[in-house]
């Protein structure tokens, strides 16, 4: 059994227990009562130039501990004060050490979008996502079959929430935009043993069609990195180590921008 298998193995775990206390017909109901989204996280990176999503991450299985000190909403505030255009929220409680509670503060605090960053395997998790304040959901093509995903895309829509939908792969591309994602996120970083191939964005490049918004997530550490990126057409990259273990979170971003 992968990692990956284990983190959405326990995500089921959550989610039925979550059901427990709050049944699904309720938690759905209390999203539709909010606000409809804007759609605000694909407006972020709909803009000139590359975006960046920032992420709060206190650890993560590949590397363990990352942040012993984790000021998560200063972290946030930090970022979006060095100009990040999201913000990117680990909830994932056993390995990343996150929480909703996480999410909850800094979407009540910060003013740009931010991404639900856990293992989607139920439609319950992005009801709870909209009510903790996301501006977007990830879903991941690894755990979840086309169906799935199309149907998730549209209760994102019917709340008016984006979806970063998670690529590794040319066949889950293809499955991806099939389902008719709107987002791709390719990973350079496999979650079945951890290893980081940068080149993976770059080969997939050219299978998504320029319309849908083309993100790349992991690996990122250079401005160099950055520059290359921009040359491939990405809109937005995701940048979460590299940031969280950067003393002087403005100073890296600032540093990391200038790759553009």
């Amino acid at each position: 059994m992968t990692i990956l298998d284990q983190l959405a193995g326990h995500a089921r775990e959550r989610v039925a227990a979550s059901k427990s206390s709050v049944p699904l017909e309720e938690l759905r109901l209390q999203a539709l009562s909010l606000l409809k989204g804007d759609f605000g996280f694909e407006k972020a990176l709909r803009k000139d130039g590359l975006s960046f999503i920032c992420e709060c991450k206190r650890a993560s299985p590949s590397k363990g501990l990352i942040a012993p000190e984790y000021p998560y909403l200063q972290i946030a505030l930090d970022y979006e004060a060095a100009g990040a255009d999201c913000i990117s929220v680990l909830t994932e409680p056993k390995w990343f050490l996150g929480s909703g509670r996480h999410l909850q503060e800094i979407a009540r605090t910060a003013s740009i979008p931010c991404l639900r960053k856990d293992f989607t395997v139920d439609e319950y998790m992005i009801y709870e996502a909209k009510v903790l304040g996301a501006s977007a959901v990830l879903l991941i093509c690894a755990i979840l079959t086309e169906r799935q995903i199309r149907e998730y895309l549209h209760t994102c829509d019917e709340l008016g929430l984006s979806a970063l939908v998670e690529v590794h792969n040319e066949a889950e591309a293809e499955t991806a935009l099939r389902a008719g994602a709107r987002i791709i996120g390719v990973n350079n970083r496999s979650l079945k043993d951890f290893s980081v191939d940068p080149d993976n964005s770059r080969r997939l490049r050219a299978l998504i069609p320029r319309e849908v918004l083309f993100v790349s997530e992991s690996g990122v550490r250079s401005a160099g990195d950055v520059a290359v990126l921009r040359e491939l057409g990405a809109d937005g990259v995701l940048i979460g180590e590299t940031l969280m273990r950067a003393a002087d979170k403005k100073s890296a971003l600032a540093e990391l921008r200038g790759g553009i």
